[in-house]
């Protein structure tokens, strides 16, 4: 990995805690704005420099979303860049840390996943000189309270990183708001910042976002979720016509309901593209009665005709319509990833880059594309609970077999 410059704002984060800074008494470092503005490169390297600096066998924490997210987008792109400067790296992924060297001098850095509240039992009971909380507005405030407990050393400070939310969110409520306070650096970035994007970079990124995420990931801003979810999916030209070649491999998404509509979507994939090519959608309150588990496994089979299915996606809810797949023996049937603000996220960049595409013979879910809509109490964010179901199993497609992994689109969050 190669530096030709850094920008001022990086360069803030690099020395901050150096002598003759005048923030070197601060307590914490605060860096949050847009996706792709080089927050988290310069702020892994600071840390570790801070760390040598000031400590020498002492233990640190690394902490992401997951254990996965922390690993690639913090600590694979931090250690190429510490190698080029002369430092080793040992690294211990089964164990979940890395010991890292220079000269005479070796400091413990350790990875944690701060998904959920159980996590905060995963960090009890260590004792360090320092914590990185990458992505911290995506953690838990039990996660991030209990690891700041843990810096119990003489001169330990807190680095923080982290895109914007809902302006109510506990993080900018709690430290960027409070950041005097707190005696913290706050140091708000935007894309423009880093000196590595160029022009047409840049506006390839702003390209894949709208709405209240185009306000968050590209201005940078803490703002309230609003609108539609989909707004670039209002007209008839975001949708299209069944291609005509055959499916290479074909997956059904389910959202299953009794007396809400269930929702199941055919995809297939033609060249690098995943269509939702066909629907099975059933209200029972428009119908006037409810169907039984083996009435919508029979529309599961219709839908799938003779096609070899890969896998039948579920609504991990649905449990009896689970049971009642895996009792027939036809399809391998999945239980769904159900993080839903997480999962609109990886469906919008989808649709926007062309990973997937709807076919406008999908008429229900059409339909629902146009009346999506986020809650506008501005408390947290959450979709409405109405004309969600073709929304939800297209979301349960996407976070199971177009991101494929168990931290979505924040790979692009660096």
């Amino acid at each position: 990995m190669k530096f030709e410059k850094f920008s001022k704002k990086q360069l803030k984060v690099l020395s901050w805690w150096c002598e003759g800074s005048p923030y070197k008494d601060m307590n914490s470092i605060i860096c949050d704005g847009a996706v792709r503005s080089g927050k988290t490169v310069c702020m892994s390297i600071s840390y570790v420099l801070w760390a040598f600096y000031r400590f020498n066998n002492a233990s640190f924490a690394i902490c992401s979303k997951t254990i996965r997210s922390v690993k690639r987008n913090v600590v694979t792109p931090l250690l190429a860049v510490m190698r080029e400067l002369g430092f080793e790296a040992r690294e211990r992924y089964s164990e979940n840390y890395v010991d890292i060297y220079n000269k005479n001098r070796k400091n413990r850095f350790y990875l944690f996943g701060g998904k959920d509240e159980s996590s905060a039992a995963l960090i009890q009971g260590m004792t360090l000189s320092g914590i990185f909380l990458d992505e911290a507005a995506l953690m838990p405030r039990s996660f991030v309270e209990q690891a700041l407990a843990r810096c119990s050393v003489e001169g330990s400070k807190f680095w923080f990183n982290c895109n914007p939310e809902y302006p109510q969110h506990w993080f900018r409520q709690e430290w960027i708001l409070k950041r005097s306070q707190k005696k913290a650096l706050y140091i708000h970035f935007k894309m423009e910042d880093n000196p590595s994007l160029t022009k047409e970079i840049l506006e390839r990124y702003k390209s894949l976002y709208s709405g209240p995420f185009y306000q968050r990931f590209v201005e940078g801003k803490w703002i309230a979720a609003a609108g539609a979810v989909y707004p670039f999916m209002s007209s008839d030209s975001a949708f299209c016509d069944v291609p005509t070649e055959e499916g290479e491999r074909f997956v059904i998404s389910c959202d299953y309901g009794t007396v809400n509509p269930s929702s199941f979507g055919l995809w297939g994939l033609v060249g690098n593209v995943w269509y939702r090519i066909d629907e099975y959608y059933y209200d029972s309150r428009a119908k006037g009665f409810q169907r039984t588990d083996e009435e919508h496994y029979k529309g599961l089979c219709e839908l799938a005709k003779d096609r070899k299915i890969e896998k039948v996606i579920v609504d991990p809810s649905a449990a009896s319509f689970i049971q009642t797949i895996r009792r027939h023996g036809r399809f391998n049937v999945v239980a769904a990833d159900n993080r839903v603000v997480d999962g609109i996220r990886s469906v919008s960049t989808a649709l926007r880059n062309g990973d997937i595409k709807i076919c406008r013979n999908c008429a229900d879910a059409v339909r629902e594309f146009g009346l999506y809509r986020w809650d506008d109490s501005g408390i947290k964010d959450c979709p409405k609970k109405e004309n969600d179901h073709a929304m939800d199993d297209i979301r349960y497609f996407v976070t199971s077999v177009v991101v494929n992994d168990d931290d979505g689109i924040f790979a692009l969050a660096i």
